[in-house]
């Protein structure tokens, strides 16, 4: 008599252990290989913070480019900013343009009479937000050479609401750096249309 074998744990394969380590197999081979896509393609222009430079009498109490922070208030003719990261396309295209929001204030604390006055504070704290203004402003890229140097992105705040961007790796006051105006401006008694 012929004696049957049994089956065991141990003998029969266990088919779905063996699915999941090909899947793992498979899974990591597109891992590497998108990595490796991803390597080889055209990644945009550097990345750079996102940095102001006010040129007016009031404060630039905060801002943004295209949704990103600039971080810092910036006060009366000063630079600030810090906001990471702004990243402009690796290809300037004719008509890019980059929206600008932001608010100004009062920039000096003149009058303030501390804390302890309770009802004087909260007078000279509505006072001080009574002149705060929001602003919006959509503003061409001017351009840049294509696969070339950038650095982020800056933002001139000029007077009348007026602003101008660059993304320039020279530093503001250099002889290449392409915005010219004095740091200190007078704000004219009539604004341009």
């Amino acid at each position: 008599m012929m004696s049957e074998i049994k089956q065991t744990a141990l003998s029969k394969p266990n088919y779905s252990l063996l699915k999941e380590r090909k899947m793992k197999k498979h899974r990591f081979k597109w891992s590497v290989l998108c990595l490796l896509l991803a390597a080889c393609s055209q990644f945009p222009a550097q990345a750079g913070v996102i940095i102001a430079i006010n040129h007016t009498q009031w404060a630039i109490n905060r801002f943004s480019v295209d949704g990103n922070p600039g971080i810092d208030s910036i006060g009366p003719y000063q630079g600030g900013g810090g906001g990471c990261c702004y990243s402009v396309p690796a290809k300037w295209k004719p008509g890019m343009t980059v929206r600008v929001d932001w608010e100004t204030g009062v920039g000096t604390t003149e009058g303030f009479p501390g804390f302890g006055k309770w009802d004087e504070y909260l007078a000279w704290r509505e006072k001080i937000n009574a002149q705060k203004r929001q602003h919006s402003q959509v503003v061409p890229v001017p351009y840049y050479q294509n696969g070339g140097d950038t650095c982020g992105i800056t933002v001139h705040f000029l007077p009348c609401d007026q602003i101008k961007v660059t993304t320039s790796c020279d530093a503001y006051g250099s002889p290449n750096y392409p915005i010219k105006e004095p740091l200190e401006m007078k704000e004219p008694k009539v604004c341009p249309k």
